[in-house]
C-alpha cells in the first residue's frame, strides 16, 4: 500500500467549472494517446477548485490533518490500457497554496503542483475564487451563486445527468517530468451532494488561450458545487506510452 492510499479528509468546498469544447480542437491539446470523452458530440473540460480540511493518514484524528486550497484543470478523456477502454480525466495543470503539496507532489504522491495564491470569498449565498500565479498573472477567476437548476444552455439536460458524467471522472492522470509517463490517482467520495451554480463571471487562462482554443471552439457550459464531502485518495499504477504511441500500459516498454 502506498502513502497516498492512507489519506482521508473532507472536501469542505469543491467547484466544478465546466466548458464544452470542439473535439478536434481539444484533441490537439491532449498528449497521445488520450482522446476526448464526448458528451452529445462535445468534449468537456474545466477547472476543479477545491478546499481540503483534515487531510491525514487514516489512523490519525482529524484535528491533526492539514488544510489547503487547490485547483486542477481537467479534461474528460478515454484511453486504451492493456487492450481495454478506460475513462477518467487528464490533468494538464495543478495549483496549490500548500508548500507541502508543491514540495512533495510528483515525488511522495502523484501530481506536480504550481504554487499559487488563492483569493477566496465564500458565504452561504456566494462563492468566489481567484488564483494568481507566482508571476502575478491571473490563472482562474470565478464567482457564482447557488441556483435551482442548470442553465438552459448547458449540454446536460438535468443535474442528475451532469452529476453522473462527472462522477465517472474520479480517476485522474497527469504528466510527469518524463515524456510518456503518467501518474494516476483516484478520488473516492464517501458521501455525495451536488448543486448547480449561476455563474457571475468565469475566466480561465488555460481555456481562454486562443492559441490553444481558437475563438468559438470553447464555451462555458455550467458550474457545480459540492460541500462537506468525506473522501479518500487512492493511488493508481503509473501508465507508460507504448513505443507505437497508440496505447498505455502499466509497464514501461
Amino acid at each position: 500500500m502506498s502513502f497516498l492510499d492512507t489519506i482521508r479528509g473532507v472536501i469542505s468546498r469543491r467547484v466544478l467549472l465546466n466548458y464544452r469544447i470542439e473535439p478536434d480542437v481539444l484533441q490537439r491539446a491532449l498528449p497521445a494517446p488520450f482522446r476526448p470523452k464526448l458528451y452529445r458530440g462535445r468534449g468537456i473540460g474545466g477547472v476543479c477548485m477545491i478546499r481540503f480540511k483534515g487531510l491525514r493518514p487514516r489512523f490519525l484524528p482529524s484535528w491533526l490533518g492539514m488544510g489547503s486550497e487547490n485547483a486542477a484543470h481537467r479534461v474528460a478523456v478515454e484511453w486504451d490500457e492493456n487492450g481495454e477502454r478506460r475513462e477518467g480525466v487528464f490533468i494538464p495543470r495543478r495549483d496549490t497554496d500548500s508548500w507541502f503539496n508543491k514540495a512533495f507532489g510528483g515525488r511522495v504522491f502523484p501530481g506536480i503542483f504550481n504554487r499559487s495564491t488563492f483569493e477566496v470569498g465564500e458565504s452561504a449565498g456566494r462563492v468566489a475564487v481567484r488564483i494568481v500565479r507566482q508571476d502575478g498573472g491571473e490563472e482562474v477567476a470565478f464567482a457564482g451563486r447557488p441556483a435551482e437548476q442548470l442553465p438552459q444552455s448547458s449540454l446536460f439536460p438535468t443535474l442528475d445527468e451532469a452529476a453522473g458524467f462527472f462522477s465517472m471522472g474520479a480517476t485522474g492522470y497527469s504528466a510527469t517530468r518524463r515524456k510518456g509517463h503518467f501518474h494516476g490517482m483516484d478520488l473516492k467520495c464517501l458521501t455525495w451532494s451536488i448543486e448547480p451554480l449561476d455563474v457571475e463571471y468565469a475566466r480561465s487562462c488555460f481555456f481562454g488561450d486562443t492559441t490553444r482554443f481558437p475563438p468559438g471552439s470553447v464555451e462555458l457550459d455550467c458550474a457545480l458545487l459540492m460541500r462537506d464531502i468525506d473522501h479518500e485518495w487512492h493511488s493508481r499504477p503509473d501508465l507508460y506510452l507504448s513505443r507505437e504511441g497508440t496505447c498505455l500500459s502499466q509497464r514501461c516498454t
